[in-house]
């Protein structure tokens, strides 16, 4: 079985790891990205520069691409490819292929940070206090409601792009107007004209322990496990340095949530927990940049994945017993 990663960029080391599944069993591991200067090229058994994926024709170029090199499989990478691949997944399934990507609504909630905070608010789950306009937000700071600092982030965001730190109301109109440029001139620009005049979500500042979670569900919704570790470092909005934890609250709250969102694979997912309460930040579905880290102890997604497609008896991992290790990412990618 062939597989197609799309919008790769970056990420060789995902390359490697479907490669390890995929290449024992006769199959090759084929990327694409919008870009041809991309390092995840290097590690590909094969790859294409494609379209954008917003151009009229990138699903048309996909088919193609996959009736050509006999892909069976593909599986995004990146966020901006989700709601398109969700939007045409029956489309893609017709064509005889497995698109590991959530449904259309799963989707929305989790790209658009207003929906993600309404979701998990009626879940009953801890979230920061949010808003989606300025005028809420400068009321509710005068009602003593919202203190500053204050988080202001792109509504459709993704990574680091646009995210400040708020100190003060005149901060608050000018990252305001330039947060929106940032969005205008960035591939955010995309998901953000869904909700164009409600671009910027603002939020209550939460200090605490950072966790980034990996909650899997399999193929049909099914859950299957959470892997929890303390993040001790970030870069470029990406966890750099973290160590494993066994905590048995956030697994359940990510089975919990897994059993209620119903989304499909990997589920990243951002966690403070401050005060005896663990507030959720963001839900990311499909494969996030903390993903090594869960790989490093033992568990193998893309064998999973495999596994699910074909229909066989998924492998019974054994996670490593890895408690006390500091992990750094350059090194357990490398």
């Amino acid at each position: 079985m062939n597989v197609l990663l799309t919008s790769s960029g970056r990420r060789g080391y995902m390359v490697n790891y479907f490669k390890k599944v995929f290449n024992p069993i006769g199959g090759k591991v084929h990327t694409c990205n919008s870009e041809r200067l991309c390092s995840s090229f290097k590690a590909a058994d094969a790859y294409i520069v494609a379209p954008k994926i917003y151009d009229d024709g990138y699903i048309d170029f996909i088919l193609s691409y996959c009736a050509d090199k006999n892909i069976k499989l593909i599986v995004p990478l990146f966020d901006v490819d989700l709601l398109i691949l969700a939007k045409y997944k029956s489309i893609i399934k017709s064509h005889g292929i497995t698109v590991v990507v959530s449904n259309e609504e799963v989707v929305r909630i989790c790209n658009d940070k207003w929906s993600t905070y309404k979701f998990l608010k009626s879940q009953g789950v801890a979230v920061p206090r949010s808003f989606i306009d300025v005028d809420s937000v400068i009321k509710a700071n005068q009602d003593g409601i919202l203190a500053f600092p204050l988080m202001l982030k792109p509504r459709w965001g993704m990574g680091s792009i646009g995210i400040r730190k708020i100190h003060s109301v005149s901060e608050l109109k000018f990252f305001d107007d330039y947060v929106k440029t940032e969005i205008k001139n960035s591939y955010l620009k995309y998901e953000s004209a869904i909700t164009p005049d409600q671009q910027i979500i603002y939020q209550e500042y939460i200090e605490g322990d950072e966790y980034g979670l990996d909650i899997v569900n399999d193929l049909n919704s099914n859950y299957y496990f959470t892997y929890v570790k303390r993040k001790l470092a970030m870069r470029s909005g990406e966890t750099d340095i973290a160590v494993y934890e066994d905590n048995k609250d956030l697994r359940t709250l990510g089975q919990e949530i897994a059993s209620s969102l119903k989304h499909i694979g990997n589920l990243d997912m951002d966690v403070i927990t401050s005060n005896g309460l663990h507030y959720v930040l963001d839900l990311n579905a499909r494969f996030g940049g903390g993903y090594p880290f869960t790989h490093a102890l033992g568990v193998d997604l893309p064998r999973l994945i495999m596994e699910w497609v074909l229909q066989i008896k998924p492998t019974d991992f054994k996670f490593k017993d890895l408690s006390n290790d500091v992990f750094f990412k350059d090194i357990i990618v490398s």
